[in-house]
C-alpha cells in the first residue's frame, strides 16, 4: 500500500470514529440536561441508532455494493449528516430531536461498514494491514472524548456541533480517498443480506446458546452507553453537592474504557488461546455483572475506586465478548459461509439486541426516576441480572467446541 494511500485511509477512519465518539457517549446527558427529556425519549434516541444499524446492510448491500462508488457515497452521506446534525443543535423539543437523530443515524450507520470496505479494498493482506488503519479509530474516540471532557461541553450542544465539524470535513475528504468502484453482480436478495446460509450453524446447541446471549448481552450493552455518562455525574454530584459538574471530568475518566479495550485486544489472542472460547466468554460476564454491581454501589468519595474499576473493565466485557464471539463465529462458520455468518451477528447484536436493549434501558431509567431524581443502584441491578442469567445459561448448556458446523 502506498504511504499517501495508508495516510488517506487513517485520517478517514480517524474522523468516522471522531464523528461518532463527540456525541454517542454524551447524548443521554445532552437530552437530559438541555432537553429535559425523560428516559424513555432517551432511550427511542439511542434506539435510532439500532434501527440504521438494521437498515445499513440492506443499503450498502444492495446499492453501494453495485452501483456507486464507495468513497463518494462515503461523501455524499456525510455531508448529508452534516446537514441533520445541524438541525439537531437547533431543536430543543425531545420528540422532534428523535425524527432528525433517526435520519441522521440512516445516514451515520452505513458508513462505518463503507470505511471498512475502502480501507480493505486498498489492502493486500487485510489480516495484517487493517488492524494499523482501525486502530486510529479507537483514538481518535478516546480524543473526541477527552476534548469534550476539558471543554466541559458533555451536556451542551456543542457535542453535536464537534460532530457536524468532523463530518463536514471527513465527507470532503472523501472525495480525495482512493477509487472504489462497485464490485457485487447480480442478484441480491433480502436473504442473502441477513445471512441466512449460516442458518445451518443454529443446528449447533452452543453456538444457538451463543447467538441468542449475544442478543441479550446487547441490553447491558445498551445500559452502558446510555447511562453511564449521568449516572457517574450524578454520583460525583451527591459526593460534592455544590460543584461544577463540568470539573469532575467524567468524559476524560470514561475514555478510559477504551484505552483498556485496545489493552485488552492485544492480549485477546494469546487469553483466546490459552483458556478456550468457552471459558473467555464466562470471564467476559462475570465482569459485566462485576461493573454494574460497582456502577450502582460506588459513592464516587470513599469507594470512587468502584467507578474507575467499572470503567476499566470495558476492555474485559467488551473484547472477551464481542470480540471473542466474532472469533468464534468465524471458526464455527468456516470458510464457506463466514461472511453471512457475521454479517447474522451484527444484525441480531448491533441492530435488533441494541434496539431491545435502548428500549429498556429508557424506561428502566423512568421507573427508577422520581421528582428528576434517580435511584442509580436499582438501575444498575437490572443489566447486572440479565448478564447473571446468560452467565448460567453459559456454565450449564455451552461446549468448549469451535469445530466447523455441518449442514
Amino acid at each position: 500500500m502506498r504511504m499517501t494511500t495508508r495516510i488517506l485511509l487513517s485520517m478517514m477512519m480517524f474522523l468516522q470514529f471522531f464523528v461518532w465518539g463527540a456525541w454517542y457517549g454524551q447524548m443521554s446527558k445532552y437530552m437530559t440536561d438541555q432537553l429535559h427529556a425523560t428516559g424513555d425519549q432517551v432511550g427511542q434516541a439511542y434506539a435510532a441508532f439500532s434501527i440504521a444499524m438494521i437498515v445499513a446492510p440492506f443499503f450498502v448491500g444492495m446499492l453501494a455494493d453495485r452501483y456507486f462508488r464507495a468513497q463518494r457515497v462515503l461523501a455524499v452521506l456525510n455531508l448529508l449528516g452534516a446537514g441533520l446534525l445541524y438541525l439537531l443543535t437547533q431543536t430543543t423539543n425531545p420528540d422532534t430531536f428523535f425524527w432528525i437523530m433517526l435520519a441522521y443515524c440512516l445516514t451515520f450507520a452505513p458508513t462505518i461498514a463503507l470505511t471498512t470496505s475502502i480501507s480493505m479494498r486498498q489492502m493486500s493482506n487485510p489480516e495484517k494491514e487493517f488492524p494499523a488503519i482501525r486502530v486510529f479509530g479507537t483514538l481518535a474516540w478516546i480524543a473526541v472524548v477527552n476534548l469534550v471532557g476539558f471543554m466541559g461541553v458533555g451536556d451542551k450542544v456543542a457535542i453535536f456541533q464537534i460532530a457536524m465539524g468532523s463530518a463536514l470535513v471527513l465527507g470532503l475528504l472523501a472525495f480525495l480517498l482512493p477509487d472504489t468502484p462497485p464490485t457485487a453482480t447480480g442478484p441480491s436478495s433480502f436473504a442473502q443480506i441477513i445471512g441466512k446460509d449460516a442458518f445451518v450453524l443454529f443446528k449447533d446447541k452452543s453456538f444457538l446458546i451463543f447467538f441468542f446471549s449475544s442478543v441479550l448481552i446487547c441490553i447491558p450493552l445498551s445500559f452502558y452507553y446510555t447511562w453511564a455518562n449521568p449516572s457517574i455525574t450524578d454520583t460525583y454530584k451527591a459526593a460534592f453537592p455544590g460543584v461544577d459538574p463540568s470539573t469532575f471530568n467524567v468524559e476524560n475518566k470514561m475514555s478510559l474504557g477504551q484505552v483498556s479495550e485496545v489493552l485488552f485486544m492485544l492480549a485477546l489472542p494469546l487469553v483466546y488461546g490459552r483458556y478456550g472460547v468457552k471459558n473467555i466468554l464466562i470471564i467476559g460476564l462475570i465482569a459485566w455483572i462485576t461493573r454494574f454491581v460497582f456502577f450502582g454501589y460506588s459513592d464516587g468519595s470513599a469507594s470512587e475506586w468502584m467507578l474507575y474499576a467499572a470503567i476499566l473493565l470495558h476492555g474485559v466485557c467488551y473484547d472477551f465478548f464481542f470480540v471473542s464471539g466474532m472469533i468464534y463465529t468465524d471458526q464455527k462458520a468456516g470458510p464457506r459461509i463466514k461472511s453471512q455468518a457475521q454479517a447474522l451477528i451484527s444484525l441480531a447484536t448491533y441492530g435488533i439486541g441494541m434496539y431491545i436493549g435502548s428500549v429498556i434501558a429508557g424506561r428502566v431509567k423512568e421507573t427508577y426516576t422520581v421528582a428528576e431524581v434517580t435511584n442509580w443502584l436499582n438501575v444498575w441491578l437490572v443489566p447486572a441480572g440479565i448478564a447473571a442469567v446468560i452467565l448460567v445459561l453459559f456454565i450449564l448448556f455451552f461446549r468448549n467446541d469451535t469445530s466447523v458446523s455441518r449442514a
